[in-house]
């Protein structure tokens, strides 16, 4: 799930190619859950931190580290209000460039109508149709996931040259569930030794040029199986 209402990564990603993120959902069986979110940008510190020292780089302002943080700060203030969402906790490492988001939710729609309150309060409270889309269901023992459209226009919204950085970096999406997983659509997964976990492994750029590839459908072996 490319959750881009972290700051972190839009301001980066123009500038930076090697960027690590793990996107982790962790699901209970009431329909609540665990999402973990991280931006590393370590194996680019030196680099980032020469992009601090200027005003401006190809016309686009660099942001300062004051800005960075209040704009995150922002950010995260903001979803600690909205229903369903608890326990929020940001870590911004500077030094390294790592960045941590983790918040409780109550049920994925809640977790999906924070995301989308918070985009659009960033933009303005503007109509935003890719946030129109559902990309987390959960029913009959059966999660779908899918790349938020909002998180697509977003990415194709960076040039093409720095678009093509970002196949140094990686993308990795995984889910834990509270049983085993009976089966899952997209081939490209890998699970767990217990079967209550599922990975599938990218880089951001072939995102950019293929949505679809963490598009999944989970299967957890029923009750009396």
């Amino acid at each position: 799930m490319k959750i881009r209402f972290i700051i972190l990564a839009t301001l980066f990603f123009s500038f930076v190619g090697c960027v690590e993120i793990i996107d982790d959902l962790s699901l209970n069986e009431d329909g609540s859950g665990t999402f973990r979110y991280t931006i590393n940008l370590s194996s680019s510190k030196v680099k980032i931190n020469s992009l601090l020292a200027l005003d401006s780089l190809d016309g686009k302002k660099v942001p300062t580290i004051g800005e960075i943080t209040r704009k995150s700060d922002k950010i995260i203030e903001l979803l600690k209000t909205k229903e369903g969402i608890s326990e929020v906790t940001y870590n911004a490492d500077y030094d390294n460039f790592i960045f941590k988001l983790k918040c409780e939710f109550s049920s994925l729609k809640a977790l999906q109508d924070a995301i989308r309150d918070v985009v659009k309060s960033e933009n303005g409270n503007k109509t935003i149709p890719e946030l129109e889309q559902t990309w987390l269901t959960f029913e009959s023992n059966k999660l779908v996931r899918s790349i938020p459209q909002i998180a697509v226009k977003k990415t194709k919204e960076i040039n093409i040259d720095d678009r093509a950085l970002l196949k140094k970096g990686s993308y990795t999406s995984i889910t834990r569930f509270y049983k085993e997983v009976d089966r899952f659509d997209n081939e490209s997964c890998a699970i767990s030794k217990n079967r209550k976990a599922v990975m599938i492994r990218t880089d951001p750029y072939s995102l950019t040029q293929n949505p679809n590839l963490l598009d999944n459908s989970i299967y957890l072996v029923k009750t009396g199986e």
